[in-house]
């Protein structure tokens, strides 16, 4: 069993790394990467800063600073934006975001400030996480952005992509 997870989580991790590898930045797109394992659910988000903010520099004046403020805090209560299936009893456990504008997380050594994205990981502790049939996404709703959401899935029972858009918000997270 706790090579499966492992398994599951290295192939996530690997997928995520050669995404960003590519240099994917595709305004109105966002990226999401979910693995389910035994008690957890993993959910990464790599987006365009201009999905969330409508620009991608650092917050230049008091109402880019607010609107930033208010992504940020969106973003962080991650329950509300991502709602796994009841069934799987899961909370949220930790928030981890990442951008070198917003001066979250380690700054990149060389940061792009003109094409500022944001990186995220969230991670819900779960009673039966492999109980968890679907993912509804709220970014669509939160985020009026982002037109289209490319999903890599890795479960125990196998891995997948999906792609939502408007408006579908569920990904089904067993076949």
């Amino acid at each position: 069993m706790k090579f499966r997870v492992m398994s599951v989580l290295m192939t996530l991790w690997a997928l995520a790394q050669m995404a960003h590898a590519a240099g994917a930045h595709e305004h109105g797109v966002v990226k999401l990467d979910v693995a389910v394992e035994g008690s957890r659910v993993l959910i990464e988000i790599d987006s365009p800063l201009d999905n969330l903010l409508g620009f991608e520099h650092a917050p230049r004046n008091d109402a880019e600073r607010e609107k930033a403020d208010a992504v940020v805090k969106k973003l962080r209560d991650a329950a509300t934006l991502f709602r796994i299936d009841g069934g799987a009893g899961c909370a949220l456990s930790t928030v981890d975001l990442r951008s070198a504008p917003l001066q979250l997380g380690k700054k990149p050594a060389a940061a792009n400030d003109t094409h500022g994205d944001l990186e995220g990981s969230f991670e819900f502790k779960c009673k039966a996480g492999a109980k968890a049939a679907f993912l509804e996404v709220g970014l669509f709703d939160a985020f009026p952005q982002v037109k289209r959401i490319d999903l890599q899935v890795a479960t125990p029972k196998g891995q997948m992509k999906a792609t939502l858009r408007r408006p579908a918000t569920r990904v089904m997270l067993v076949r």
